[in-house]
């Protein structure tokens, strides 16, 4: 210890050099036993990843049943959601061009009359948005869809016939593409030519060209006035009717009255001090409600949904 004692810097550099080196020999353990766990786990997790890429996906025989089960009970459940679709819409029966047309008449003198009962005013030469059908026959084809429309029309307009709106402005519905001959699935598919061809075409039919739609839109533009609270009720049954599958796509509100009350002057002279007050007089004054009793006019686009498969 005498060395120690003689060159003490020496020693004390020579004990901490000790100590950092048996430090970093613990820590380099440490490091290489988590490497080779490290290592070890990734070497496992890729025998199992070449494990599965060389394994037949097919399951096995249990899990092929449950998966049949699955399936079966999917399918059974779709079918049953779309019977319940199929309940919120308007059936169309088969018709011929004259018996659509004998049909519209009769659905305009009911309408007609159930409105004149319920105080309800419509446009003149009122025919539900078929005008064009007064006297003219539809196409064979489409017969049978215009039918099931003045059946969507009807029950919308009984709504408002039954809320007793104030009148019915306008009612305007979009063409089906069937009048015209068009049907609705067949759309071509413009290809691009080759490289500087200016030439563009149908896509050729394949397969998987034309799908079939699972619904078709027949849209009404709809005006009608009426008081505030006769208008929620009839926005609340269109959009929850159950005969009819409705959808109000847009919705716009009118005041009757653009611009809001006079102000009036509501202080009276005070009465001299020999004539007798009437204190009575005040309260059996008929209130004069500034707000609540004005008419609103509502224009909307309703859609009819019509589920086609």
């Amino acid at each position: 210890m005498t060395w120690f004692q003689q060159n003490r810097w020496l020693g004390t550099f020579l004990i901490l050099f000790g100590i950092c080196t048996l430090g970093a020999g613990i820590l380099l353990f440490m490091a290489r036993s988590n490497w080779s766990n490290t290592k070890g786990q990734f070497d496992a997790a890729v025998a199992e990843l070449h494990r599965l890429q060389r394994l037949d996906p097919f399951p096995n025989d249990a899990n092929y049943r449950k998966l049949k089960v699955h399936l079966e009970n999917y399918s059974a459940a779709l079918d049953k959601f779309k019977e319940e679709l199929k309940i919120q819409m308007a059936p169309a029966p088969p018709l011929a061009p004259n018996e659509f047309q004998s049909r519209l008449r009769q659905v305009t003198i009911v309408t007609l009359e159930r409105a004149h009962a319920n105080n309800v005013k419509f446009p003149d030469n009122f025919r539900l948005g078929f005008d064009e059908f007064a006297t003219a026959l539809p196409k064979t084809e489409a017969a049978p869809l215009l039918g099931q429309e003045l059946a969507q029309i009807q029950m919308l307009i009984n709504v408002l016939v039954d809320a007793k709106v104030d009148s019915v402005t306008s009612l305007h519905r979009t063409p089906l593409p069937e009048e015209h001959g068009i049907s609705p699935t067949s759309t071509a598919t413009p290809v691009a030519g080759g490289r500087g061809s200016s030439v563009r075409g149908p896509k050729p039919p394949g397969p998987s060209a034309a799908s079939p739609r699972l619904l078709e839109r027949n849209l009404v533009d709809l005006t009608f006035k009426a008081a505030p609270a006769v208008a929620r009720k009839v926005l609340n049954q269109i959009s929850s009717s159950s005969g009819q599958f409705y959808i109000i796509r847009t919705l716009y509100v009118r005041n009757e009255k653009d611009k809001g009350p006079p102000r009036e002057k509501t202080a009276e002279p005070t009465p001299p001090a020999n004539e007798p007050s009437a204190p009575n007089q005040s309260a059996n004054a008929p209130l004069n409600f500034i707000v609540g009793n004005e008419h609103i006019e509502i224009s909307a686009r309703i859609e009819m949904l019509r589920f086609t498969y």
